[in-house]
Formats: structure tokens, sequence, C-alpha cells
């Protein structure tokens, strides 16, 4: 089988790096598009995969910027399908959709969002779309029915114990981890969905700082600019050793998604804090059901330096938080091996999926 996988964020590298890896060993031809955003062409280097960029630009952060973006990449792909002729294309973004109902290719849409916070790439992708494959939480609104459910999330895809071992040795390259110490994320919420999302301001950050230092070491993590107070905050690491520092923190805060997804599938205590709170089913399903971290909405400013206090002082936090990872780990299926499984086996594996949802137990 020849699979196209289009890349548009560095999480989904993490996403897609265990079955790309499966596809090849069983002799699929993968081609690997991205576009340039953050450290993602990094982490393709530093695994050794080889890609095409089909936006070395990238794009500007404006409505016009994202549309002529969206325009540009939707044209590269279709002349890079039409040179390699894939059997499927597959990825998190509305262009697959576009390029595969023009030239009659299946596409296999990720998306663990729900339908009503990502409103405009539900409408751009979902109706082209072959297969949506999302977790079992999500709402695919109007489009349920071509929705394959499974049991996991995205992060599991890479942070599963059957793909991912948290080493010391790493986070040792950059600091002791004999010092407690507390990662905070600062995004830049410029993307289409985040249109009046609000995260965390200079002054909520300084806060949190001051609750913090006299426990740990604080370091920050940032895709917006930094004002300058922070700076002697801010950790420069390889992006493929940032889960291993995560596997080692206190705590995590942040203002980002997939970050406190990943710290609540490793164990850790997560403050997600933002206004998508209420609005992401599989976020909500790690926070409420399985009690791994907290959502807080920007209007809730004291509740978030409440609950960062609670935290602090919980006795026998990292036990606590680690069984309730156990609990998660026993329900969910290691997406990553179900992934490549999916879309190596395409069409047969909907039928299959759909006589008998339980067959992706088999992927534990």
């Amino acid at each position: 089988m020849k699979i196209i996988v289009y890349l548009g964020h560095p999480g989904h590298f993490h996403l897609y790096k265990n079955s790309i890896n499966n596809w090849k060993s069983k002799e699929h031809q993968v081609i690997i598009l991205i576009k340039k955003k953050d450290v993602l062409e990094n982490l393709l280097q530093s695994a050794g995969f080889d890609y095409i960029n089909i936006l070395k630009k990238g794009r500007k952060d404006s409505k016009i910027g994202m549309f002529w973006g969206m325009i540009q990449r939707t044209f590269q792909i279709l002349k890079v399908c039409r040179k390699y002729k894939p059997d499927i294309l597959t990825g998190t973004c509305v262009e697959n959709s576009f390029v595969g109902k023009l030239l009659k290719i299946p596409v296999i849409n990720l998306n663990e969002d729900d339908a009503a916070a990502v409103p405009l790439y539900v409408k751009l992708s979902y109706p082209w779309a072959s297969v949506i494959l999302a977790p079992k939480g999500c709402d695919c609104g109007e489009w349920e029915t071509k929705a394959i459910k499974y049991d996991s999330y995205h992060e599991l895809a890479y942070l599963h114990p059957n793909h991912f071992t948290p080493n010391k040795k790493v986070v040792e390259k950059y600091f002791s981890v004999e010092k407690p110490y507390f990662i905070l994320r600062l995004v830049k919420l410029t993307a289409h969905h985040d249109n009046g999302i609000q995260g965390m301001n200079t002054v909520i950050v300084e806060n949190i700082i001051q609750l913090l230092k006299p426990h740990g070491d604080i370091y920050i993590t940032a895709e917006r600019k930094l004002e300058s107070q922070f700076e002697q905050y801010k950790i420069k690491i390889d992006p493929l050793d940032m889960h291993h520092i995560m596997a080692f923190a206190q705590i995590y805060i942040g203002d980002s998604q997939t970050m406190a997804a990943e710290a609540g599938v490793l164990g850790i205590p997560f403050i997600r804090f933002n206004d998508f709170v209420g609005r992401i089913g599989y976020l909500e399903e790690l926070e409420n059901h399985y009690q791994l971290g907290f959502g807080i909405k920007t209007n809730e400013i004291e509740k978030l330096y409440n609950t960062i206090t609670e935290l602090i002082q919980m006795p026998l936090r990292h036990e606590v938080f680690q069984k309730k990872r156990e609990k998660m780990l026993s329900d969910k299926i290691d997406y990553a091996d179900f992934l490549a499984w999916f879309i190596g086996n395409y069409p047969q594996s909907v039928t299959i999926m759909k006589e008998n949802p339980k067959y992706q137990y088999n992927y534990k």
C-alpha cells in the first residue's frame, strides 16, 4: 500500500510516528508531507524520517494568511498525489479531504476535538473524508455515521507504555531530577479555532510562579514570545526529550490542550487554563472520569490559584495520580497499533469495526 501522511503540527509527528514505523516494517510505502510549524521539521530530522515540506515559509496568523496557506497546501498535496498515486491519504487536516474527493483517493481523517469546538475544520474536512477516526467521547456532529470510535486518545499513540518509557538520564542532560520541578506551557492561541479563546496572561503567570517558587524549580516552554521577566525560566530542549521531562514533573500548568493531555496520560497532574474547558470530550473524560487533571476557565482565576495550592499540598500526590493513570490505561487501547492496523487493512478494517467494535481491544 502507498500511504500519504500529512503532518501539520509537531503533535501530529508524535501521533503518527509509531504507526509509520509499523507500516514501513510491513513494506508499505509511506510519503510524509509537512508544512513549516514550530519544531515539526526538527522532530522529523531527529527521527531520521524522509519528508516533503510543501509550505516551507509557513503561513501568517491572519484570516487571509490562513486561507491562502490552505489553498497553497491543497495545490501542493494535489501535485504530490498526481506524482505518487497513493492508495490512501491520512492526517488531521482539511486539505486531504479536498484532494481525496477530487482524485477519488480514500481519506482517513484523524481528529480528537468535538465538532462544536472546531466548526470550521469540521465543515471543510468531514463532508469529503471517507472515514473519521475519533476517540469514544468525541462528538462528530452530523457526521457521526462516518465516524469509527476507538477507546483511546491521540496521546496514547506515543505515550502508551508499549511505546514510551520515561528516562531520568534524558532529563539530566538539562537539570537534576532530584529537585522537584514544575512545567508551564504558554501557547499563542492563534489557530482558526482559537478565535475568542483566552489563556494565561502576564499577571496570572507571575502569580503562578510566586505560588510554585517555594516548592521547586519552574521551567517554561513557550510557543509565543515571552515577556523579559520570564526568560530566566525558559527551557530550551530537544523536542524529542520533552516527554521525558514531563514524566518527572510535579505538576503541569498551561493553556495548551495537547500538553495537558500528555501530562494526564503520564499520570502527572495537570491544570488546563483556557476557554476550551467544557467543550472537548476527551479532555473532559481525563479530568472528570479519570480525575487526572483540572480544566479551569479564564473567569475562574481564584479557582486556578486554589487548585495549584491544593495540588502542592496533597499528600502522596505522585502515588495517587499514578494509580489513576493505571486505571485509565487498563481501559484504553494502544492507539498506535490500532491505527497501523486500521489504515494498513483499509477498507476491510471499517467493516470489522462496524460489525464488531470490540475488535479494537486486541490492541492493548
